[in-house]
């Protein structure tokens, strides 16, 4: 640090100010300090500076292990929210939605001296584990399913997705819609499914039996062959975007048309989805925001000394409508 003052003619408490960000800094003078840290290619020491501070500038992420398009991108929102935020990131990766893995996983973070930890929920078990995290350390869930009274969370409202979707192929004059459901054991999936369910009921439309899967193309195509068997399925609802696709294939490959013939609607949103043939038609999820808002409980819990009742915040999706949707023929 006092080479660093001496190469930039400042004193080494104005470079302690620089790399704490204060605001008492002329912009001159701060360019100058950067350009001989650069110089002297100078990094702070970590280790040392959680001794004095005792603040680590680290979060912890507890990820899942896939390729799931919802996951990763709840890992890339909160990723990116975190160090725009000027946070270090340090992510823990479980292959298994399972407690003792997920605990596993939030003593190896404890281990690297993180100020709070946001663990990626889709199942019960995460936010369960959450709830044995070290006293003192704010913790917060994302994803998932119903809230959890222990552990503040921040999460889609599936339930809510599946509605605009569900009422939009009403809405457009089909007599039902048929669901292609991604994994029961998985809230997000049971959500999606007693949103569709609870708005045709409400509708007085007939209520077919739900075909669940995984969250995969090959699933959504294996159960999509046998809706394009049925000539009475003129509307579908997927779980996510990936199933829908293995929905247009099989359909695509029976001959029938999306969608003059059967109109198709996924969830989720990917980049993709608007370059899939037809455009697809889908329940959009903000990951960024996702990310945003489950920093933001997470910073909030840090800063408060008192214990408060956890927060759960629940963010509303919204329809995107492509090419895929049309009234009956």
């Amino acid at each position: 640090m006092r080479d660093v003052a001496r190469l930039a003619g400042v004193s080494h408490q104005t470079v302690s100010r620089v790399l704490n960000e204060h605001p008492n800094v002329r912009q001159e003078t701060r360019l100058r300090v950067l350009e001989a840290m650069q110089a002297l290619n100078y990094r702070r020491n970590l280790a040392a500076r959680t001794l004095v501070t005792r603040r680590s500038g680290t979060l912890g992420v507890v990820g899942l292990e896939t390729t799931l398009f919802g996951p990763a991108s709840m890992l890339y929102g909160i990723e990116d929210a975190a160090r725009t935020a000027g946070y270090f990131v340090t992510v823990a990766s479980v292959r298994t939605l399972e407690r003792r893995s997920v605990l596993e996983a939030v003593d190896r973070l404890c281990q690297q001296s993180v100020e709070g930890i946001i663990a990626i929920a889709p199942k019960p078990a995460v936010t369960n584990a959450l709830v044995q995290v070290p006293s003192g350390l704010a913790s917060v869930g994302v994803g998932g399913g119903a809230d959890d009274d222990a552990v503040p969370t921040v999460r889609i409202d599936n339930a809510a997705g599946a509605r605009l979707a569900t009422q939009h192929l009403l809405d457009l004059g089909h007599a039902t819609v048929h669901h292609v459901a991604g994994p029961t054991d998985w809230p997000e999936a049971r959500e999606r499914i007693e949103g569709w369910r609870g708005t045709l009921y409400a509708a007085g439309a007939p209520v077919p039996p739900v075909e669940a899967g995984s969250w995969s193309a090959q699933s959504g195509y294996e159960q999509g062959q046998a809706l394009a068997r049925d000539p009475a399925v003129t509307a579908v609802f997927c779980g996510n975007d990936q199933i829908a696709l293995g929905v247009l294939r099989a359909l695509q490959e029976a001959g029938r048309r999306v969608p003059q013939d059967v109109s198709v609607v996924g969830f989720d949103d990917m980049p993709d989805s608007g370059y899939f043939l037809p455009p697809l038609t889908t329940i959009h999820q903000d990951f960024a925001e996702l990310g945003r808002r489950s920093l933001g409980v997470l910073l909030d819990q840090i800063k408060q000394s008192d214990q408060r009742p956890p927060d759960h915040v629940l963010l509303s999706p919204e329809l995107v409508v492509r090419a895929s949707t049309a009234g009956p023929s």
